[in-house]
Parts: structure tokens; sequence; C-alpha cells
């Protein structure tokens, strides 16, 4: 006598459908809907009726060619995310080669983890008001300690050069994310098979072959997450630009989502042209995200699942010709 199974899948679509729901209303509606009013002449805290424009790119065209404002967000942006992101990849990965080798065995690895991953949870007004302390003009304590030094006789205003400003705000990037990235990554080790490094110590292998040989390989999906959520975060960089320096000095640190916030509510409250820039951003984390994963695949899977496709179509070839 043949039994019914019991099917589950519908408890599976129960527990979706509040994060659906919550998507469809929080999420997707606004993406849409921004997307739309990028196209129209939306403008002002008055409501009245929008028109889709006689050139229909023409928001997009203005940002792109004739606002250097949003150009120049746009060079900040890429400039402060890799000044944050290349050392912060190069010390979370050296951290974690330190934490999970075998041969060092660290003693209160959890102390020391928790410590690196603490400015991440600090609020970012508190770190702003901290380092506009620490980098104060006349007196504060860099330019104390710089003077104390004999660098300098006179104090430095650090905040209003565009270079040190910009390298103050990448290492406050840096200093907040790279004990998140660490974390991430020694997450990924835990997970590779410790046979391959037994494996690797029986043959061996030193601690360098051992971290670029078989760690750094086996890291290859951790580190493609790692760096699209960092591109990702980097593109959408706001609160410490804007509550630290907002965007100066003379916008060397205004960023795509300040340049986005301040056209969309500040001044002529010009929704249209923000709904286009941050459409413009959402297609430039599209093709960098395609790009990253493009570098990043598993090139002899690929080759392989290339050759699979080859050997299936002289297959059905051949039996084309043995029919003719």
């Amino acid at each position: 006598m043949r039994r019914k199974g019991v099917n589950y899948s519908k408890f599976g679509y129960i527990f979706t459908f509040p994060f659906v729901l919550a998507f469809l209303i929080f999420s997707l509606y606004p993406i849409l809907y921004t997307a739309v009013i990028g196209f129209t002449d939306m403008q002002g805290l008055i409501p009245k009726p929008i028109h889709i424009l006689d050139d229909p790119f023409g928001n997009f065209k203005d940002l792109l060619f004739d606002n250097a404002s949003f150009r120049k967000s746009l060079l900040n942006t890429g400039l402060l995310w890799i000044l944050n992101f290349v050392p912060q990849i190069v010390l979370a990965l050296l951290l974690t080669a330190w934490f999970t080798t075998k041969r060092l065995n660290i003693k209160g690895q959890g102390i020391f983890k928790v410590l690196l991953y603490m400015p991440n949870i600090i609020t970012a007004s508190t770190i702003a008001i901290l380092f506009s302390t620490l980098f104060a003009y006349p007196m504060g304590p860099i330019n104390s300690l710089v003077q104390a030094l004999g660098w300098s006789d006179a104090p430095i205003f650090f905040l209003q050069d565009k270079t040190t400003a910009r390298g103050i705000v990448a290492f406050i990037q840096f200093w907040m994310w790279y004990g998140n990235t660490m974390i991430i990554l020694i997450a990924g080790v835990m997970g590779i098979n410790p046979a391959l490094f037994e494996s690797a110590s029986i043959d061996g292998a030193n601690g360098f072959q051992t971290f670029f040989r078989i760690t750094l390989p086996s890291l290859r999906t951790i580190l493609l997450f790692t760096l699209i959520t960092s591109m990702i975060g980097g593109l959408t960089m706001f609160d410490i630009p804007q509550l630290f320096l907002m965007g100066g000095p003379d916008d060397s640190t205004l960023t795509t989502s300040m340049f986005i916030y301040g056209q969309a509510f500040k001044g002529s409250y010009l929704y249209n042209r923000a709904a286009a820039a941050s459409m413009i951003m959402f297609v430039i984390a599209g093709i960098l995200s395609g790009l990253v994963f493009y570098l990043m695949r598993d090139r002899d899977a690929a080759r392989i699942k290339k050759a699979e496709k080859k050997y299936k179509k002289s297959l059905k070839t051949a039996a084309v010709e043995r029919e003719v």
C-alpha cells in the first residue's frame, strides 16, 4: 500500500513570506520608484504632477557630462575605497594567517579578536568626534605630538588640507572594517579541510608555501564575498565623510552618497537628479561586481566545463552525420 509522503516545502514558503513581503514593500518598490523618477522632472517639496522628460535620459546626461561635482564625487569615492580597502585586506590576511597558524598556537585569541573587531561596533558619530578631537587645530593630541617630536614648529591644519583629509577618512574606514574582514577570513579558513594542512606539513611545506598554495586558493569564494561587499560599501560610503568633514575641504571628501543626499534633501530638492545619480551608481556597482566575478572565477572549472560542452557538441554532430 502506497503511503503518502509529507511535503515540507510549504513550511519553507511560510517562513520566507515575511522577508519577501518586507523586501517587496521596503526595497523593491523604492528601487523601481527611484528608477522611474530619474526620467522625470520631479522637484521641490510641494507635490505636483510629474512628467517624463522630452529627453528621458536628460538627467543622466547632465550628471555625467555637465555636473563637475558629481564626477568629482565619483573620483573621491573610488579613491577613498582603494586607499582603505588595499591595506584592509592585506592586514586582515596577515592577521588571519597569524591566528590560524598551528605552529604559533597564539594564546588568548578571543581577546585579540574582540579588540581588533571593536572599532566596527563603535558608532560613526563617536568616531567622527574622536578624530575631530585628535586632529584639532591649533591644539590637539596629534599637533602636540608633531611639535613635541620637532617635525613642525607651527601647528598643522590637517583637516583643511585635501591630501591629509582624504588620508584620514580612508584610515578611519580601514580602521573600522579590517577587524570585520579578518573575522570573515578566519571563518573561511576554519572551513578548509584540515587534512590539506596536515599533508602540506608532512610534505615539508613552510608557512608561506602553505598560505599561498593552500589557504589563499581555498579562500577564493570568501575573498570574492569580501571584495563585493566591500566594494558596494565603498560606493555607498556616507556616514564618516558626512559627520567628520561634511565633504570638505573643497569637496575633497565628497562621496556619491553625500552628493545624492545633497541633491535630494538640500537646496532645490532635485529628486529626479538624485534618483538618476542613484541609478548610475547601481549600474556601476553591477558592472564592477560582474567584472570581479569574472576575474575571480575558477579557471580550471571553467576550462573543464568548456571542454565538456565541446565534447557534447562533437557527439551531437557525429550523431547527426551518422543519421545522414
